[in-house]
């Protein structure tokens, strides 16, 4: 798990954070990625929430 600042994700002054964390699947087992990009203030949140609901795509 790692959390890196996105240089050509920046718009003006405003600083993004693309977060990537690695959940295991209820149904098989399985362990899948989930990303997403927000402000660093949100990151802890994000990494510690252990609930992550699975779109099927």
């Amino acid at each position: 798990m790692a959390k890196k600042t996105v240089a050509s994700l920046q718009t003006s002054s405003k600083r993004l954070s693309k977060a990537i964390k690695m959940v295991k699947s209820p149904k098989t087992g399985a362990y899948t990625f989930v990303e997403s990009i927000m402000a660093p203030e949100e990151v802890d949140t994000f990494l510690k929430n252990q609930k992550i609901l699975f779109s099927q795509s």
